[in-house]
């Protein structure tokens, strides 16, 4: 894979408010669903006129009337008049334009629009699902893809912030990650390696699927100090044949701090937190992962062929067995059917001894 050479200074350079409303214009036209004015904008707008015409209407109202009285009703009058009418009206102008156009949302799209023109992306602002096979993809509802490039042509990649929505009613709450998902030449057993930089309490992972611990490979060196390595069984050997000494050390360097899962012909780096976007050097970084720890993968794996499917290498199929890791039981699960276990026990034998 090819180093890019990458042009950030579209993200550094601020749109003119004309360029916003031109974009703006343009994403409406071509039907875009995200450049609609969504439910939330409505109600801020709703919310908006409410205060003004309760608050401010009155207020200015008030002064006007302050300053016809104290003027007299002269000609002056309709000069204070006119002149603070025009104030207001240039200030309020003001005021909506920088708020709608220059600092808003629509300015770093442009911005981030800018940037996937001038590298070979293509920049959406919000995509349904993506349907990948990730862990983090097949959860809850509401599934969307939120400021994220994927590649034009070559290679496929896709960066940027997902989405999904669990629970309901007051419990309704909506998870967000930041991704770089990888396309990959051959399907690999799925593999799952558990950044432990950002584990959380008592060592739990912080990953949405828990997978069986008697699946764990250990690793040479370090490398069991910044990743737990999840493999199914028997797929040790096809693991070793993956993580080589030196895409080792690429994940260390540059991934210790994200999750990475490997399934099927896809390789997924996960953040915990949503990206920030419209950063330089957050996209560096990712690409800098891709530059090389996807390389290195896609090289090492180039001729993988899973033994087990006794098929063909043009068939590229992992077998059964190897194609999904076992789940699991989280620690936090545990802790917590320990806890209600606890709680129950101590209710239980508090109302036999109360009953003596």
């Amino acid at each position: 894979m090819a180093a890019r050479v990458v042009d950030y200074s579209p993200l550094l350079t601020t749109p003119t408010p004309d360029e916003i409303g031109a974009y703006r214009t343009q994403a409406r036209a071509a039907g875009a669903p995200w450049a609609n004015t969504t439910a939330q904008t409505l109600i801020a707008i709703v919310v908006v006129g409410f205060i003004g015409i309760t608050i401010l209407v009155p207020v200015v109202g008030g002064i006007l009337v302050f300053l016809t009285e104290g003027i007299g009703g002269s000609p002056l009058t309709v000069v204070a008049l006119l002149f603070f009418v025009l104030v207001i009206g240039v200030f309020g102008f003001a005021i909506a334009r920088v708020a709608i156009s220059g600092s808003g949302k629509w300015a770093r799209w442009l911005r981030m629009h800018r940037f996937a023109q001038a590298n070979g992306f293509i920049f959406s602002p919000e995509s349904p699902s993506p349907g990948y096979p990730g862990a983090i993809f097949q959860l809850g509802d509401s599934r969307k893809a939120t400021e994220h490039f994927r590649t034009a042509e070559g290679r496929f990649l896709d960066f940027g912030n997902y989405q999904y929505t669990t629970g309901s009613g007051k419990n309704r709450s909506t998870r967000v990650w930041g991704f770089l998902a990888i396309e990959l030449d051959r399907k690999l057993p799925h593999m799952v390696l558990d950044s432990k930089a950002n584990n959380g309490l008592f060592g739990g992972t912080n990953l949405p699927a828990t997978f069986d611990k008697d699946q764990i490979l250990s690793l040479e060196g370090d490398f069991d100090r910044y990743f737990t390595l999840y493999c199914p069984k028997e797929y040790e050997r096809d693991a070793l044949y993956v993580f080589t000494p030196d895409l080792m050390a690429l994940l260390i360097d540059n991934a210790a701090p994200f999750d990475v899962e490997i399934i099927d012909d896809w390789m997924f780096v996960y953040s915990s937190t949503a990206f920030p976007v419209a950063q330089p050097a957050v996209y560096q970084r990712l690409l800098r992962i891709v530059e090389t720890v996807g390389a290195k993968t896609l090289t090492q794996t180039d001729r993988y062929q899973d033994d087990r499917a006794t098929a063909p290498f043009a068939a590229n199929i992992v077998a059964p067995e190897g194609a999904r890791l076992k789940r699991g039981v989280s620690v936090g699960a545990i802790i917590l059917i320990v806890v209600v276990a606890l709680f129950w026990s101590w209710s239980f034998f508090a109302d036999v001894l109360a009953s003596f």
